[in-house]
Order: structure tokens, then sequence, then C-alpha cells
């Protein structure tokens, strides 16, 4: 009987030993895409506006967080899922010639118990027309169960009615990286229907009007998920910073690479070199694969200070109240609600941009 349990440690040891440091490689076109910081630095500060609980401001584009780089947009719509404490924005910037999508992430104050329940979610939904492919039940349904695709959806096809082959630019921090990248895939097999017949196969496709660029993203799928996903949406760019502990989760197991979590290319990790007043920030273009070992792999996901902060900008709320929002009544007319209490405020597009009053005088209300 002896004999037969060290035969038994025997293979397990031998499967193990097979296991360690051999990783799946994503599979991937090789024209990845190219790193633009320009770019990035204005995704940023969408990225950070979208958290603004202000919505006559944000509505108006006259937030806060809504000059800089950013002058200029036009809001089409807000989404916000109150139900499940969501929201998003789809408007024009006519300077990038873009349709941009932003997704709001998780708020400050509970990020500390989102991380510690992303230590323990696991694979747990077959991703549609997608062999083997599984992802992160949670982020999967903020995107797809919410009114937050609806309304996305929407707002898209009415802003291409009026500016035509306009590209679209999706983005996100955090959670709201994980919906952007889910969205990103969405509107690519949409836009180019022919992939929806074959996406089983994930057939190689340019999809040269999607581009996706997300912010301390965390892992949402297996690496067959993020094989096909690199092929059909390969303007894609993961943005992570120094110690970001979000982008570790959920974690990933290099002794079971078929079954763990697995990032999708292609990661730009932001950290810093030097020593004292000689620091500077190096942006490093990491390699096709999606887990580069020398990227932020390389150190420990220790920090939400890091998640909190990238290019200076700030990713969070404005509040600390739990999905507090505030709108003043002069954009009612805006708004449509559904019997759940979530709610869109919607433009036209081709209408002039919105002069609203923002005073508090005027009757502004929280809710």
């Amino acid at each position: 009987m002896g004999q037969k349990k060290w035969l038994i440690l025997l293979m397990f040891s031998c499967l193990f030993s097979f296991s360690f440091g051999r990783e799946l490689k994503v599979k991937h076109k090789d024209n990845l895409p190219i790193y633009n910081h320009t770019l990035t630095t204005i995704l940023v500060e969408y990225a950070s506006a979208v958290y603004m609980s202000d919505l006559t401001q944000l509505f108006t584009w006259t937030c806060p967080r809504c000059d800089g780089l950013t002058k200029g947009f036009e809001i089409i719509e807000i989404i916000v899922d109150v139900q499940h404490c969501l929201q998003g924005f789809v408007g024009v910037a006519k300077d990038l010639d873009a349709i941009v999508i932003a997704f709001r992430g998780t708020q400050e104050h509970s990020i500390q118990n989102w991380v510690e329940d992303l230590f323990w979610k696991q694979l747990d939904l077959n991703y549609p027309g997608m062999i083997d492919a599984m992802v992160h039940h949670g982020f999967y349904s903020a995107y797809h169960n919410t009114t937050i695709r609806p309304g996305v959806l929407s707002a898209v096809k009415r802003a291409k009615e009026i500016y035509g082959e306009f590209k679209v630019i999706v983005t996100g921090h955090s959670m709201g990286g994980a919906m952007a990248a889910f969205c990103g895939l969405d509107l690519a097999v949409i836009i180019h229907k022919p992939i929806l017949i074959q996406l089983s196969m994930c057939v190689n496709h340019e999809v040269q009007d999607v581009q996706v660029m997300t912010f301390g993203q965390p892992r949402i799928g297996n690496a067959a998920f993020a094989s096909c996903y690199s092929k059909l949406v390969p303007n894609t760019i993961r943005v992570t910073n120094e110690h970001d502990m979000v982008p570790h989760l959920p974690p990933y197991y290099s002794y079971f690479p078929q079954k763990t979590y697995h990032h999708f290319p292609r990661e730009v990790w932001l950290y810093n070199i030097g020593v004292g007043s000689l620091v500077y920030k190096v942006e490093k273009i990491c390699d096709g694969s999606g887990e580069d070992p020398s990227c932020s792999r390389s150190v420990t996901g220790n920090s939400i200070s890091d998640h909190l902060v990238y290019f200076g900008v700030e990713l969070g709320c404005d509040t600390w109240r739990s999905c507090g929002i505030v709108m003043d009544t002069n954009i009612i007319d805006y708004k449509t609600t559904d019997f759940k209490g979530n709610f869109i405020l919607s433009r036209n597009p081709a209408t002039p941009t919105l002069k609203l009053k923002t005073e508090s005088d005027i009757g502004s209300k929280n809710i």
C-alpha cells in the first residue's frame, strides 16, 4: 500500500515538474499594435472623467476632469446602471476622428474588498461561440447583462450615422477596463458581421476601426479567450503601472496554463528608474504573449496607490459615497429611466454642444 502511494506521488511530481516554467503562449498576429504615448495620455483623461458623479457637468463636458487634452469632446450618451453601480459614456472626439466609449471602474472605498474577492474568482463562463474560451462571469455580465450594452450600441449607431467612418476607441480603468475589453470585442463582431459566422474558429480579421486601451485592467479570461481576442481586436493596449495589484488578478498560475486566467496582449508597463531626484518614468512595450515575465509580472502586485494614478491622472470617484450622483434639474428632459431606476442621458450629436448652467442655486439634486 505504501509503494502505491509513493507511485502516485511520483506521478504527480513528474506532472508538476513538467508543467513548471512552461507557459502557454497566446497566438497572436505578428503585427502587434504600435504604442502611441500621446494617444495614451489623452485616453487616460477620458478614463478619469467617467468617474465623475456630477452628471450635469459630465453631460455638458464642463467637469474639472473634462478639460486639458479632452477639451471639445461632445457627449452623446451617459448610461447609468443604478442597480449594479455601473456608469459609462459615449461621445465624439473630433480631434481624434473617433467615437470614444469609457467605462467607470470600481470605487475607491470598495477596492480592497473587490481585490480580496478576485483572489477566489474562478473561470466560470464559456464565452459564446469561442471553443475552449472561458471568462469571468462577473465582468462579462457587467457589460452584457445590464443596461450598459444596449445604451452603448445605440449611441455608437447614432454617431456612425452622422460621422460615418469614424473609428471607435474604447477605454476604461480597473473593472471599467474589463468592460471596455468585452465592449471592444462585441463591437468588432457587430461591425464585421462575417466574423460572427466564423467566430468559433477565431479567424484572423483586421478590424481597423475598433481600438481598445485599458488602464489597470484585471485578467478576464483564459488563454483560449486571450488568443481569440487578440485576433479579433488586434489593436488593443493594456497599460499597467508599477506595482498595481489589479493586473495581477485573478491570479495567473503558470503550472496550469490551460486552466488559469491569462492576459491578452499587448501590455505597456510603466515603472520608475533612478535614485533620489533623478527618477523618471519608463514606458516598456512588452512582448505579444500577454504575460511577459519582464513586465508587470516581474514585480509583486501589492499596491492600491499605483492602481489609482496613471500618468499623474487620478482614476477614481470624486466622492466617497457609494454610487452617489448629482444631477441638475435642467437635464431631466434628456433623461429616460427604466422600471428598475436605471437611466440614460441622451442627446442628438448633430445638435450644438449643450450650454447648461451648473450652479447649485439652479436646483441640483442628489440621487
